[in-house]
């Protein structure tokens, strides 16, 4: 199997529009499932973000107005209360001279955007890895400011936004890390999610977001897919969330790891994955320096670099290792 990533400038309305046109039939398909009438109405979902993302109201709208003020797809971008859904992954801040977000995205391959975007909205440029077009799964701002997700290993379901549109909500309107951390902790999410985030001080958090009980934020510098009294057995054997996070924190520990070393241990086992048959290979590293506003995405054998500064529209085929 081969992904076909694609790097885009999307600061063009036009340009939004006509990939959120490409995508919204495997969108609607997915978000649909188990019932449009699951899903909440347009105005559940506006009436949400403006009470706890108010500045994202006018990109929300706008957003809207791109896709042609339909009912359905302007449900959808809200993000709010979503199918569920669970990745895996790792991520973990490198403390070097120059610090480095650093994470794998684990997935199932078959429901991936493979779509990197930089956006200009609101007086912000973000670069990220999309996630149904106005939400990321990871991304770093003009100020250097970055973060990731990873799942948090809990199948609670709540009433929440899909993590996704909250990193967006970050990238839009916070500075630091700890404005940042802030913003997570207070925002409610429809499952758990670790979040961190690093910016260009060299500052860092980890939130553990859950739809349940009150956020938890943390000095850790690394993440996988557990939280502070996990339960969920039969994932934590799966994913080898605490073999992950250990080995992690021992090379931060107890080696003096250069930034390239660290970088390619997250393309070995046991941080990297081939269980792509079930839904949770590693489908990128990607690793973010905020100093230089970059973002570098990696695979075996393969890198492919952006600036947020000097962006190209590009694209890069990457064969999944281990997948027929």
């Amino acid at each position: 199997m081969h992904l076909n990533f694609r790097a885009i400038d999307a600061t063009d309305q036009a340009v939004w529009s006509a990939l959120f046109n490409e995508y919204w039939p495997d969108y609607y398909t997915w978000w649909s499932a188990d019932g449009v009438t699951r899903r909440p109405s347009y105005l559940a979902g506006l009436t949400a973000i403006k009470r706890y993302m108010p500045e994202l109201v006018p990109l929300y709208q706008e957003a809207c107005d791109w896709t042609g003020d339909n009912d359905l797809q302007a449900r959808f971008l809200s993000h709010y209360k979503p199918p569920a859904y669970m990745s895996s992954c790792s991520q973990a801040v490198w403390h070097g001279e120059s610090p480095l977000l650093i994470r794998n995205y684990d997935y199932n391959p078959h429901a991936f955007d493979s779509l990197i975007l930089r956006t200009r909205w609101q007086g912000r440029t973000v670069l990220g890895t999309a996630d149904c077009l106005l939400g990321l799964v990871d991304g770093i701002n003009d100020l250097g400011l970055c973060v990731s997700l990873t799942f948090g290993g809990r199948t609670v379901v709540g009433d929440g936004f899909g993590v996704p549109l909250l990193l967006r909500y970050v990238l839009q309107t916070c500075e630091s890390a700890i404005q940042a951390a802030e913003a997570l902790a207070r925002i409610p999410t429809h499952m758990s999610y670790n979040v961190t985030v690093l910016d260009v001080t060299g500052e860092y958090r980890t939130v553990q977001m859950a739809p349940d009980r009150t956020a938890v934020v943390t000095n850790a510098a690394v993440a996988t897919n557990h939280q502070t009294g996990f339960q969920w057995h039969q994932e934590t054997r799966f994913t080898a969330t605490v073999e992950r996070e250990r080995y992690l924190l021992q090379r931060l520990s107890l080696r003096a790891d250069t930034e390239q070393a660290f970088t390619q241990a997250f393309l070995r086992a046991p941080l990297y994955s081939s269980a792509f048959a079930e839904g949770f290979g590693t489908l990128y590293t990607a690793a973010y320096k905020p100093e230089e506003l970059t973002m570098r995405l990696l695979w075996p054998g393969a890198s492919w670099n952006h600036s947020l500064a000097v962006f190209e529209n590009s694209s890069i085929t990457i064969k999944v290792p281990g997948d027929s």
